[in-house]
């Protein structure tokens, strides 16, 4: 057994995992990463070029862009939380000059707001480690360590490298271990099963958001890249007739609904002919992966038809994940904080996916906000109880309720996926289709939680099926408490916006679900529970 030590540990390798042991770090604290992967190419970011919500630091031009987001997030959002992000993201990224080639942005300055991907998670992981942090790669986490008093103390998991278990110890925690793709195909996100969202819960924690998962990108059928190029692009069927679009973003409902029922009747085309000439540059700048998995095949996509696909974004663009309870990005459990997409958006987004400029600034300010107030929490208290006091906090995949026995891991990380990606189940939501869905993942669930276990390096894939399954659950649970349509989640049978509802829902629990209105409102219409 491995033993780590830190004042600070963080679980994770991306974007926001980079930003919050950069700031742990530079409090003087001790700081740990463990990855799943490495950090450097883990994750959704690396292969991505992200642009961050870059507004200068002046009030009329900040109010305004608060104003434009506060109008899509349909009642859900907080302007001081954004206020908040834009001010952090605008202070922080300047401090990757010394590790990151920017380009000049044609003033004499530097063009900061959009960054290639592969540059920008390595020059993270150079910053961090120039601070001291120590890197752990190919240590996934598989349970988070409780003390005695109900807080989480550190973490347990597996070097796949040396072979070994290892436990770690730490003042504070922080999950910063992205959201779940439910392995839709989505590129950089293999990795992001919703682990934790599933340690979270295990801990105590609870849920916000989870039913805003309604989100897609298209890409070209062979391999996901990035949906930039797609402005101004026109679809095809398998007859060369045009498919009538709405013109608009390209995730609007409208939008999917139109590609999703000329996807049942067979392959659809796309031709970039139209795309803005600018994007030519821009794309092979900043989102390299996407040029590249064109010209293998001998194609330029802007000049030739190609087949199309709809990748699922789960919670990666969506807007759930962990509930954090202050301005510090605390969980509800004592020493356990979360960034990135394994964080609650809806301060910034509401109801509807904050895009790539909402959604990097989010990962990089949460991080800041989790990394300065972890470090602060580690001096105060220390690291607490001596490690063997802390008690693993596993369940399913690691201790069944029953006896183990072999699972059938594939066909429920496959259900996991078809219930809440599938095209029809998510843009045609229902109470009987929600209801058929509860009924095929609370059977998944049980086969996980009484049966499922793994051992050594096959124990991090049992915690990713539990995961993904957990994920789809609470997803699916909070779909159905939501009588109504808001954002990016629209009911069918509840088409219009109802204004009692303009509350977050909270989900929690493991075997049974539980749902609550947030806030204030919970003493008006009362909790949900399922399962």
């Amino acid at each position: 057994m491995k033993a780590i030590d830190a004042d600070v540990l963080v679980v994770g390798g991306g974007m926001a995992a980079g930003w919050a042991a950069i700031s742990a770090a530079k409090t003087g604290a001790s700081v740990v990463v463990v990855d799943k992967g490495f950090m450097g190419t883990s994750g959704v970011t690396a292969p991505a070029g992200p642009n961050h919500w870059w507004v200068p630091p002046d009030t009329a031009q900040r109010e305004a862009a608060i104003r434009r987001r506060l109008e899509t997030a349909f009642g859900l959002a907080d302007p001081e939380w954004m206020e908040r992000i834009i001010d952090i993201t605008w202070r922080s990224i300047p401090e990757l000059d010394p590790y990151y080639p920017f380009s000049g942005d044609g003033k004499g300055g530097l063009f900061r707001s959009g960054l290639r991907g592969p540059e920008y998670v390595r020059a993270l992981r150079r910053y961090a480690t120039d601070l001291g942090v120590r890197v752990l790669d190919h240590h996934p986490v598989l349970e988070l360590l409780g003390r005695r008093d109900g807080s989480v103390g550190g973490a347990g998991g597996y070097d796949r490298l040396g072979g070994v278990s290892w436990r770690a110890r730490a003042g504070a925690v922080i999950l910063a271990t992205g959201g779940c793709g439910f392995r839709s195909g989505l590129i950089g996100s293999y990795s992001n099963t919703g682990d934790g969202y599933l340690m979270g819960v295990e801990a105590g924690a609870d849920l916000s958001g989870m039913e805003f998962c309604v989100s897609y990108s298209i890409s070209p059928a062979w391999l996901s890249t990035r949906t930039l190029p797609y402005t101004g692009a026109r679809y095809y069927d398998a007859s060369g007739a045009e498919i009538d679009v709405p013109a608009g973003a390209n995730r609007t409902r409208e939008h999917l609904l139109v590609l999703a029922d000329a996807f049942r009747a067979g392959p659809v085309h796309a031709d970039l002919h139209e795309a803005p000439k600018a994007l030519r540059g821009v794309v092979r700048q900043i989102q390299p992966a996407t040029v590249a998995a064109f010209e293998r095949r001998g194609l330029d996509m802007f000049r030739d038809r190609f087949e199309v696909k709809l990748f699922g974004e789960g919670t990666i663009r969506g807007t759930g994940g962990l509930r954090i309870v202050d301005t510090g990005c605390a969980t509800s459990v004592p020493g356990l904080f979360a960034a990135g997409d394994a964080a609650t958006r809806e301060h910034i987004a509401g109801a509807t996916s904050g895009g790539g400029a909402q959604n990097a600034a989010w990962a990089l300010s949460s991080g800041v906000l989790s990394g300065q107030a972890a470090a602060a929490l580690a001096r105060r208290q220390g690291k607490g109880a001596p490690d063997a006091a802390l008690e693993p906090l596993g369940r399913a995949g690691l201790r069944p309720a029953g006896g183990s026995r072999a699972v059938d891991r594939k066909a429920l990380q496959k259900a996991a996926g078809d219930e809440i990606l599938d095209l029809d189940k998510a843009l045609r939501r229902r109470a009987d289709g929600l209801e058929a869905s509860a009924r095929t993942l609370e059977d998944g669930w049980t086969e996980i939680s009484q049966h499922l276990r793994g051992d050594g390096r096959d124990a991090v894939a049992a915690r990713e099926t539990a995961a993904m399954v957990a994920t789809a659950r609470w997803c699916n649970a909070a779909a159905l408490a939501r009588t109504e349509s808001r954002g990016m989640h629209v009911r069918e049978d509840f088409p219009r916006t109802d204004p009692r509802l303009a509350c977050r829902q909270i989900v929690g629990g493991l075997d049974r679900i539980r749902i609550r209105p947030d806030g204030a409102r919970q003493e008006k219409t009362g909790g949900k529970t399922i399962g």
